[in-house]
């Protein structure tokens, strides 16, 4: 449940449009509902904006079944996460119709008032085609959490020329996120030539010695561009909730 479904729950209570019994029902589950294998933080919403959200890698096609189902009963808006294909294709038959599939990303969203106008403006860039999934999981959750979202792929620096025939677009970012393996210089870069917020994600991509991403995150970490913060390795999806709220201090009436 979020903000804007409680509010109208409360108002059709008080103008009698509902009986107290169909309130209690969808009220019941709040803070969170035991599932036995979960616990569904269905308040977060309420709480902090962000609705729970499911990581599925390590969790059963019924288990990520049962919790879309529990979450859509409970009218909140809904993004898995690392959602392989193969698991995606055993359940897509018993999804709801409107759920939508990004297999790049492996997201999947389902949300039950899509927003006609997003907010703000947040830029993804990627160093290499490599680095597009983790790219489109920061964008799935930015663009489900109301940001207005853009990408720019395949911009690192072994081709500089291709970020800076960007620059504008990178000047009318309010937040940049980029996107990095290999050296993850690309964050530098960006960093050094742009005044809004950015927010650094490494990559696994790479060869030996980039340790599985750990050289890049190192690199991002030890970036000398001012204003520049760093998530986990391949955390899409922790960079698309920072950006997103960086964004809406942006945006005061959406607060």
């Amino acid at each position: 449940m979020n903000r804007e479904s409680l509010q109208q729950l409360i108002h059709d209570l008080y103008e009698k449009k509902i009986e107290p019994q169909e309130a209690y029902e969808r009220l019941k589950n709040l803070p969170y509902e035991d599932l036995g294998f979960a616990q569904v933080d269905h308040h977060r919403s309420l709480r902090n904006g962000i609705p729970e959200v499911i990581y599925c890698e390590g969790k059963t096609p019924d288990q990520i079944l049962t919790l879309i189902r529990k979450m859509d009963q409970a009218e909140t808006d809904i993004l898995a996460t690392r959602l392989a294909p193969d698991v995606h294709q055993k359940i897509q038959s018993d999804l709801p119709s409107q759920a939508h599939y990004n297999p790049e990303g492996r997201t999947l969203i389902l949300q039950r008032k899509p927003q006609q106008k997003k907010i703000g403006h947040i830029l993804v860039l990627t160093a290499g085609t490599s680095d597009i999934p983790i790219a489109e999981e920061a964008v799935a959750t930015a663009g489900l959490l109301g940001s207005r979202v853009e990408t720019v792929y395949d911009v690192g620096v072994a081709g500089i020329h291709r970020l800076l025939d960007k620059m504008d677009r990178l000047r009318e970012a309010r937040v940049i996120i980029v996107v990095a393996g290999m050296d993850g210089a690309l964050v530098s870069v960006v960093g050094g030539l742009v005044e809004c917020p950015v927010i650094a994600v490494p990559t696994r991509v790479g060869y030996g010695a980039s340790f599985e991403g750990l050289a890049a995150l190192l690199t991002m970490l030890n970036s000398c561009a001012p204003g520049v913060s760093v998530v986990n390795i391949e955390n899409g999806f922790g960079a698309g909730c920072l950006a997103h709220r960086i964004n809406l201090l942006g945006e005061p009436e959406a607060t």
